[in-house]
């Protein structure tokens, strides 16, 4: 089996929101930096209960020679804290694409992607 296998996108969205939901802001002129966000239940909340919640999402940037950059992780706390994140990235001229990795302590890994070009 292949790690890849085990990820889940929005094909396999069942009734609860699982796929992170990624946004970009605008850069700031001449600065180079941008503000990427990652939501996990964005338009339908996911439960937060110690029995099933979202802990963690990942944020990875696709250079636009295809380097693969992890640009950070964010842990949550059931209950407590919400599954959202804000990444702050220098350089974002240089990305291609954004992807993110949430995952739920019951229906796993699930993932999504954007192009920013």
């Amino acid at each position: 089996m292949k790690f890849g296998e085990l990820l889940k996108s929005v094909a396999t969205e069942g009734k609860e929101k699982h796929v992170p939901v990624i946004e970009t802001g605008e850069a700031r002129a001449g600065e180079g930096v941008d503000v990427v966000r990652v939501f996990v239940g964005k338009d339908v909340p996911h439960p937060n209960t110690v029995e099933h919640h979202i802990e963690w999402v990942e944020l990875y940037g696709i250079k636009k020679n295809d380097q693969v950059v992890n640009l950070g992780r964010a842990t949550f706390t059931p209950v407590y804290t919400n599954p959202n994140a804000r990444f702050q990235i220098n350089n974002v001229e240089e990305f291609k694409a954004f992807c993110a990795l949430g995952y739920c302590n019951i229906h796993g890994v699930w993932q999504d992607c954007i192009e920013v070009e």
